[in-house]
């Protein structure tokens, strides 16, 4: 395994929203510019939630079928996805694909029982295109992004983990850096976790420049041209 990143510097990370993080990987990872971000909604439940920054951990799921394995079978596949979810490095976030389509989130994985579990294991979070439910009852400061609420699990089962997968057109593999909060989520480039606030702060000097012209009396383009070439000097 490659070098992790400090975890001081991926704990950085949280002071800034997806958003940011996004326009600052423009800079430190232009290549990235068009991808490696969610790209269809997904819903937050608890968007008070701070942004959460965790190594994936991945699954696949569906619900619309019983899943073909004995109950020996079912039970050894979910306790080598649970030590998935809780190996190093830490903490973990589920990035978890339902392939039930077109019902995609038929049934729900992520409910009560789930979110304790997980983040009784070092899990920060979950991703899916998938269903939620128990939203009173989940376990508090767990983060969510999901595809939808529904009431029944239905025959929802793992059918594998540990590989890539696709969620809302993010690629995720295990052990990718995602940072992640209400707005989505975006995988980080490694090599670039220790560039990412200065190039954020740079960017928030910048955007300053041009909202306190536009919030202050006798606006107009003129002031905004003169504020477009002042944020060209910040470097």
């Amino acid at each position: 395994m490659p070098r992790l990143p400090d975890p001081a510097d991926l704990e950085a990370l949280r002071m800034f929203d997806t958003p940011t993080i996004c326009n600052a990987l423009e800079i430190v990872a232009p290549a990235r510019r068009a991808g490696g971000f969610i790209r269809r909604p997904l819903l937050a439940p608890f968007p008070e939630l701070k942004p959460v920054v965790a190594f994936a951990r991945t699954a696949i799921i569906r619900a619309r079928e019983p899943h073909p394995r004995s109950r020996e079978e079912a039970k050894e596949i979910r306790l080598g996805y649970y030590a998935h979810i809780a190996a190093e490095p830490l903490p973990s976030i589920a990035v978890i694909q339902d392939i039930d389509w077109p019902d995609t989130g038929f049934g729900a994985f992520w409910g009560e029982v789930q979110t304790h579990i997980h983040k009784g294991l070092g899990c920060a979070g979950v991703i899916t295109d998938g269903s939620i439910r128990d939203l009173d009852a989940m376990a508090a400061d767990f983060f969510v992004l999901a595809g939808s609420v529904m009431p029944s699990h239905a025959h929802v089962h793992l059918v594998d983990y540990g590989g890539t997968v696709s969620v809302a057109g993010m690629l995720v593999s295990p052990n990718d850096i995602v940072h992640a909060d209400r707005h989505g989520g975006v995988v980080l480039p490694p090599e670039a976790v220790k560039e990412i606030p200065t190039a954020a702060t740079l960017l928030a000097r910048r955007e300053k420049v041009i909202i306190d012209a536009s919030k202050a009396p006798g606006f107009s383009v003129a002031r905004l041209r003169q504020a477009f070439a002042e944020q060209e000097e910040i470097h």
